[in-house]
């Protein structure tokens, strides 16, 4: 087994396009006895076992210090900012760097919802996917 198969086995996962749904309330009024929730995505549990896998990459890789994904970024000229990481050149990243790269994404989702679905939805973590894989 290869140090990023935990990762790019999601490769052929990916490409059926199966992420998840967003919900939106459109029960309630809004009023204080019918409060709107806030719209969700409900991820299907491809993209679940995606998300733990990635921490436990990280966890089993401290070597390559992922909590330090913005730093690893900025050195690689790469802007926080969902526009300048959808149209990121990956081919000549090293590992590292696209890692740093996914593992900002999967983090930026517990302080914004919808972070991995559009960057599914977009083909970003595909195409990251596809150039760690040819890293192995």
């Amino acid at each position: 087994m290869n140090k990023f198969e935990i990762l790019t086995k999601y490769i052929p996962m990916l490409q059926e396009n199966r992420i998840g749904v967003w919900v939106i309330d459109r029960e309630n009024d809004g009023t204080a006895e019918h409060p709107i929730q806030m719209p969700f995505v409900n991820y299907y549990e491809m993209v679940r076992q995606f998300i733990n896998d990635v921490y436990t990459f990280e966890e089993q890789n401290k070597d390559m210090e992922l909590t330090l994904y913005r730093e690893i970024l900025k050195v690689n000229g790469i802007e926080w900012g969902t526009d300048d990481l959808e149209n990121v050149d990956v081919s000549d990243l090293n590992a590292q760097c696209v890692l740093a790269l996914v593992t900002g994404v999967v983090r930026a989702e517990r302080f914004c919802d919808g972070v991995i679905f559009n960057f599914f939805k977009s083909g970003a973590m595909l195409k990251w996917l596809e150039r760690l894989d040819c890293l192995e």
